[in-house]
This record gives structure tokens, sequence and C-alpha cells, in this order.
């Protein structure tokens, strides 16, 4: 399932258990191809601010990012 983050609020209950199970069973494969293929990727970790995702984009760099206003916007850079 392709998604972008601002289909997260628009998912059904059945696409929401699908995209759970794959997050369940992901080992960064897809993460890996999909930065190999240039685009950049957005997750969170344990450390991500509320609200807020990081975009790694694929020279490696990384950006905590916001949609809380249904559009992306750069809260900071993060260090490498």
């Amino acid at each position: 399932m392709d998604l972008t983050p601002g289909m997260l609020d628009r998912m059904t209950p059945e696409q929401e258990r699908l995209f759970e199970s794959q997050l369940e069973q992901d080992d960064g494969a897809e993460m890996r191809r999909v930065l190999r293929a240039g685009v950049p990727v957005y997750y969170t970790r344990d450390d991500t601010l509320p609200g807020c995702v990081i975009k790694e984009y694929p020279d490696g760099r990384t950006e905590l990012v916001d949609f809380s206003t249904g559009d992306e916007r750069l809260v900071s850079p993060l260090a490498e």
C-alpha cells in the first residue's frame, strides 16, 4: 500500500488494520528501496516529538516535520 502522510487520517478501518500489519512485519527493506529510488521517507522514533515525523532524504539528511495544518512544515533540521 503506497501511503502519503496526508492519507493517514482518511484510512478505512480495514486499511488501518492492513497498514498496522505491514508495519509489524517491516524489516526496513521497503524504506531502503524507496530511498535508493531517490524519494524521501517519513517515520517516527520513540524520541520523535508528538505531532511530528522525521523526513529522511536519499542523501541521508533528516528533518523534523509537522503535518498538523495539512501541509508539510519544517520544524527543524536534525543533527546527523
